[in-house]
């Protein structure tokens, strides 16, 4: 699964293209490789309107995930919706969009060693967002934290398309490229019932996902 991300676009671009309202993110600079546990701009839906805030990746693991662990590292990639430890939060309140202008999968060679490849949707790696759900949660992230209340974020994943699949053939983030399905996403938009994801084969080399809806 997707564990390494890139962001290379300012604020201002991700608060015109999703039409964000409060940016809560301060002086936010590039950042050229995101990983588990770090913090990064996620897109919700906030008292005022959409709001850009830095959130911690990874959402709370299921119980049998850190049974006889003292920390709990988080989740980054959600899969399974039917688990009812991932149902709470697909309400359209739990909702929201993580920025990024490109991902990378681990290419296994022949000699079991691995090789990041990188994908974006075009060779300037525009804005693009993945579909994510977020949580305010109390738990154990690193000893030396103790524990501590922070806000977590993840992101849901779907079948690999033709591009990713020669890569990484289980699965790949689930990903919005057009502005009618992340304002989907997005609660008191044009839906607030949870959108079944299709992904679909890429277009001149970049990644595209299907927005549906499920009923």
């Amino acid at each position: 699964m997707c564990n390494l991300y890139s962001l290379s676009k300012g604020q201002a671009a991700i608060r015109e293209i999703a039409s964000v309202w409060t940016d809560r993110t301060g002086n936010l600079a590039p950042q050229p490789a995101i990983f588990p546990d770090q913090s990064a701009p996620v897109i919700r839906v906030g008292d005022e309107g959409r709001e850009l805030v830095m959130m911690r990746w990874g959402m709370p693991s299921p119980k049998v995930a850190v049974k006889n662990r003292r920390t709990d590292p988080g989740i980054t990639n959600i899969r399974n919706l039917g688990s009812a430890h991932w149902r709470r939060w697909l309400g359209p309140e739990h909702r929201c969009l993580v920025p990024f202008t490109s991902f990378s999968e681990y290419r296994v060679e022949p000699d079991k060693s691995r090789t990041p490849v990188w994908f974006a949707r075009g060779e300037d790696r525009p804005l693009t967002f993945f579909a994510g759900i977020w949580t305010r949660w109390t738990s154990v992230r690193k000893l030396k934290e103790g524990e501590i209340e922070a806000d977590l974020f993840g992101f849901l994943t779907t079948e690999a398309n033709a591009v990713v699949g020669a890569v990484h053939p289980k699965a790949m983030p689930v990903i919005f490229t057009e502005p009618e399905e992340w304002e989907a996403w997005l609660p008191g938009r044009s839906s607030d019932r949870v959108p079944m994801i299709r992904s679909t084969s890429s277009r001149r080399g970049g990644v595209r996902t299907r927005l549906g809806t499920d009923r």
